[in-house]
């Protein structure tokens, strides 16, 4: 527990203030004693019995007999082991007639493969809980974009605006998280910010931007507070995967992703049922009380528990630590090493943003931002389509009219423990038996899922009549869950398998994407339906899903044949 506390925003800024003495790290106690690769030799030598740089501790001058010291005896400087090392390099290069790389004894790393900092080797319960944070992360920013839905009525009513209008908040968000991770994103992959500044500060100014929304005297407020809300918390939304990549092994991947999915999924589909009878019993400032709770908690929650998992942050705070320590100016991670010849962050940022567009011309890439674009799009047409059914046609109130929402969890979790079963029982063996399977064979379970996706929505369209009970259209609707989360899966396991030195700016490209065609979808989701009725308008779309199905079975037939040609996949 300590150690989570140290390493959470919270722990981070007591050990810096308090200069190392409260939550320390190893390298910060008075008993730790320096690897002899990390002193400086000859004459730079640091003298045994003096005082360390900003410490009132001493290196030790009687060792253990199996400790890594600065020296053998006292007053007698020992060969560092770099050195020795250097040399069996350079002599096994001359005798094989190779060119000298020689590692530089000055890189500061991991303290052997079972280093307790290395966020992979944290315990298995540590890992779930951190998973457990960041999927809760996800859900406090994502139910913002539709719990907003259950306000709509009240401030049409109050501002004297249009439906269209007021739905623009939905749609700024919306967009706003889309656009978000293009400059939050590569921020989070630099190793001098790491993840947590992205979020616990995105999340600070979440929680800040719902005030003035609650406070606002006319509708133009609200929908800036929307856009600046979805924008700061958008890092949640398009690394949190990333997150989950640091501290789980790769075989773990789908299910440390799919659990992460859940608080995706969970976040749209609550916003409704929670948010629907606050709003009926007070208005629509309700609803952002409500926001303002949930993603509050989470501050707090995070901002004493989420510790930082990019492995080059960590290793780079420890190599500031180990110069304060020995004297050291030569000591860098190799994060810093490569920052002397990198770029800056506007660079970072200008180069994500070009690199998503040239990506997408890539004829799979291109495919899977369109076509997860465009289920993505139709998923936030149910908040324009359930009010029309429940309430126009089953008469259900604003409150109850949240419920039908509830669908989406029990086939969410249905589908969860089938995706679980699916990997461990089919996917497992497979790449056990062939390590180098091609990324293809993750699209087989989409081409299956996206059956789900024309029948959820003819069953949907053409049930919703007062002379059927209203359980067969949550029933339809409910199917569209599997088929929207194991095609996110796949698709995005996929390009990541496919492209794995691309996979930064692919998928902040196609949260850009899905993110830009869904926001504009509700805006017209109203007389989208009115025009050609449920039946008629959820049979579009329907047919729309269907011409996409071959598609995606000929990039699962011809896609390595694709990507072999293309210069983005080494």
């Amino acid at each position: 527990m300590k150690d989570i506390l140290r390493d959470s925003t919270v722990g981070q800024f007591l050990n810096y203030v308090s200069k190392g003495r409260i939550l320390p790290y190893a390298d910060q106690r008075a008993d730790y004693v320096v690897p002899s690769r990390y002193l400086l030799t000859g004459s730079n030598v640091v003298d045994v019995g003096a005082s360390t740089p900003n410490s009132d501790r001493t290196l030790s001058t009687n060792p253990t007999a199996d400790a890594v010291t600065l020296v053998d005896a006292a007053g007698v400087a020992a060969k560092n082991t770099a050195d020795l090392e250097k040399g069996d390099q350079l002599a096994e290069a001359k005798l094989n007639n190779l060119p000298a790389v020689v590692e530089d004894p000055y890189l500061v790393t991991w303290e052997g493969p079972n280093d307790p900092d290395n966020p992979r080797n944290w315990s298995k319960n540590k890992r779930v809980f951190v998973g457990f944070l960041i999927s809760f992360l996800t859900f406090s920013v994502y139910i913002g974009s539709a719990i907003y839905t259950s306000a709509i009525p009240s401030l049409m009513a109050d501002f004297g605006v249009s439906q269209t209008k007021a739905t623009w908040g939905l749609t700024l968000f919306v967009l706003a998280y889309g656009i978000g991770p293009m400059f939050l994103a590569p921020i989070q992959e630099m190793a001098a910010f790491g993840r947590n500044p992205a979020y616990i500060g995105g999340l600070f100014l979440f929680v800040l931007f719902q005030v003035p929304a609650i406070f606002a005297k006319n509708i133009s407020t609200i929908l800036a507070f929307r856009f600046l809300a979805g924008f700061v918390g958008s890092p949640a939304l398009a690394t949190g995967g990333a997150s989950m990549g640091d501290i789980f092994p790769p075989m773990a991947m789908p299910y440390a992703i799919g659990t992460w999915a859940i608080g995706a999924v969970c976040g749209p589909v609550l916003g409704p049922a929670i948010g629907g009878f606050a709003a009926q019993a007070n208005g629509w400032r309700w609803p952002f009380y409500i926001l303002l709770w949930i993603s509050g908690f989470a501050l707090i929650l995070l901002s004493l528990f989420l510790p930082e998992t990019l492995d080059a942050t960590i290793l780079l705070r420890r190599a500031q630590r180990l110069r304060k320590l020995t004297g050291n100016p030569h000591l860098r991670s190799q994060s810093e090493i490569d920052a002397a010849e990198g770029q800056t962050l506007l660079q970072v940022a200008m180069h994500n943003f070009v690199m998503a567009f040239r990506l997408s011309v890539e004829p799979a890439i291109g495919f899977a931002n369109v076509y997860i674009g465009l289920i993505y799009a139709i998923f936030y047409l149910w908040f324009e389509a359930f009010p029309l059914v429940f309430t126009d046609v089953y008469h259900f109130n604003l409150g109850l009219s949240g419920l039908p929402f509830l669908g989406f969890v029990v086939s969410g979790a249905i589908t969860f423990f089938f995706y679980v079963i699916y990997n461990k029982v089919h996917m497992e063996p497979r790449y056990m038996k062939n390590a180098d399977i091609q990324p293809e064979v993750r699209l087989e379970l989409a081409i299956v899922a996206s059956i789900f996706i024309p029948i959820s929505l003819f069953l949907f369209g053409w049930s919703s009549k007062a002379s059927v009970h209203w359980i067969v259209p949550i029933i339809g609707a409910a199917l569209y869950l599997p088929g929207i989360y194991l095609n996110f899966q796949s698709i995005l396991m996929y390009l990541a398998m496919g492209y794995p030195t691309q996979a930064v700016p692919i998928f902040a490209g196609n949260d850009l994407f899905r993110s830009t065609i869904a926001s504009f979808f509700p805006l017209f989701g109203r007389a989208f339906f009115d025009h050609l009725g449920l039946g008629g308008g959820s049979s579009l779309l329907a047919g729309l899903s269907i011409l996409m199905i071959p598609v995606l079975y000929a990039l699962m037939k011809f896609g390595a044949r694709l990507r072999a040609r293309s210069k983005w996949t080494n």
